[in-house]
């Protein structure tokens, strides 16, 4: 499959970026810079701010997680929490994704993506830049969750933007921030532990270092804050195009969702045109799986070094182990997404990383520390799910709007599901004692997951089913 969404009319299919103007200019149209084989210096550099803020914003949206798995028997400590607090703080960032990445649409439709982006982004930096100075729990919460809001409503929004900016290359896009996304979760993994102790050996400050990486994600994203016509809900696409095709639209006849109607929306359809996700079942199937794929990521990341660290594994190589499951993600990242696109159907990848990652439980379970390594890697190629997910959202809507709301309406519905996962895992060890039980969880969820993926990955999209 393509890398750009099939749309029903080639008349109507969203400009490209920079592949040379075939049917995206209609007869007598003047033809624009998103139309010229040789885009201006302008375009050219706005792409490039493009690409420089998603590689910058992915590289953030993992350290506020993965910093605090590292440290969070320390904190844990000081903080005084129990095990089942403990579990909250590791539930807090699903259930923030969920709240604030739904009111994702609504933001970007006033300010325009990038600008969301960008006030996402200072708001991960304010936070990770509070979050030591907090006395108490409540405190941390309250800056944790400051910087999981720029988190939420950034990740809704990066498949939204790399639809609109580069609709020729969704694949390869979504590959490059995913990559980047799995460095960030890794880096941060691997680093805090070693710099922690390198810098005196205060966790503050080995979690407020990540502030300042924070910091310089806000700077490409400020020059794209008044771009709203290039990132506003609808393709870009001459004016008079876009126009005319609207006034289409609204004589058309056929239902919402009728073939005519939602090609129209390909290119000029407001939201209201939008499908009605909900009564999609590829819509909710891929809510489901996001949430599955989401619940094994969060434990993993907040719990797993903990769980070589009871197994006897030292403190700053439970941490590397932790950094080798998520820079699995850095090679596979590119590799999946590619590959997805050119396939009718995802549901063959799903199952096999689905069985990656439920070995690597199962591994887990009978030798935590003997085969560490190779249940770090096992688990590392399963949680290259996300990007997987991230691009079937981009592949499961035919038009700019509907990948807008099917961007929302999954990631708001899978974070929703996964939110007890980690605080479940914090009680079940809690009360058991010891790590079997939960484990035996994180490998169970495994086979749900493979089952709604292969119903999301089917060759169809949103707008057939609303």
């Amino acid at each position: 499959m393509p890398d750009e969404p099939k749309t029903l009319d080639p008349a109507v299919r969203p400009a490209r970026t920079s592949a040379p103007a075939a049917t995206t200019t209609p007869p007598g149209a003047a033809a624009t810079v998103g139309d010229s084989p040789a885009p201006g210096p302008a375009r050219r550099l706005t792409l490039g701010l493009v690409t420089v803020g998603l590689v910058l914003a992915a590289l953030n949206l993992r350290p506020a997680i993965t910093s605090l798995g590292a440290l969070l028997e320390e904190v844990s400590s000081d903080l005084h929490m129990s095990g089942t607090v403990a579990g909250v703080l590791t539930s807090v960032p699903p259930l923030c994704f969920a709240v604030f990445g739904i009111t994702a649409p609504r933001l970007a439709r006033r300010f325009g993506p990038a600008a969301v982006v960008c006030a996402g982004m200072a708001a991960i930096f304010a936070g990770l830049l509070l979050r030591p100075f907090a006395g108490g729990t409540a405190g941390f919460l309250a800056a944790s969750a400051l910087a999981l809001m720029g988190i939420a409503v950034s990740n809704v929004l990066m498949p939204v933007i790399v639809k609109r900016y580069f609709p020729d290359r969704i694949g390869s896009m979504t590959g490059l921030y995913s990559m980047a996304l799995a460095l960030g979760t890794s880096i941060a993994a691997a680093a805090t532990v070693p710099m922690t102790a390198a810098l005196g050996g205060d966790w503050r400050v080995g979690l407020g270092v990540w502030a300042a990486i924070a910091a310089l994600a806000v700077l490409p994203w400020i020059p794209l804050v008044r771009d709203r016509d290039r990132t506003a809900t609808t393709p870009a696409g001459p004016r008079a195009e876009a126009t005319a095709t609207s006034r289409a639209a609204a004589r058309a006849t056929v239902r919402p969702g009728a073939a005519g109607a939602t090609a129209a929306a390909g290119t000029g359809a407001t939201t209201a045109a939008a499908p009605r996700i909900t009564r999609s079942r590829t819509a909710w199937a891929l809510g489901v799986f996001f949430g599955l794929q989401a619940t094994g990521a969060y434990i993993t990341m907040g719990w797993m070094p903990q769980i070589f660290r009871d197994a006897g594994v030292p403190a700053s190589t439970a941490g590397v182990l932790l950094a080798v499951t998520m820079v699995m993600g850095v090679p596979l990242a590119f590799v999946i997404p590619r590959l997805a696109t050119r396939m009718k159907s995802q549901g063959p990848i799903v199952v096999a990383l689905g069985l990656c990652g439920l070995t690597g439980y199962t591994g887990l379970f009978l030798a935590p520390s003997a085969g560490a390594w190779v249940w770090a890697v096992l688990l590392g190629i399963s949680n290259c799910s996300f990007p997987l997910a991230l691009t079937m959202i981009g592949m499961r809507s035919r038009t700019g709007a509907g990948v807008v709301r099917l961007s929302a309406f999954a990631q708001s519905v899978g974070y929703l599901i996964s939110i007890p996962g980690p605080l479940l895992v914090g009680v079940l060890y809690q009360h058991s004692g010891g790590w079997g039980l939960p484990i035996v969880l994180m490998g169970g969820l495994m086979i749900p997951q493979m089952i709604v993926g292969t119903l999301a990955g089917r060759d169809r999209t949103v707008e057939d089913e609303c």
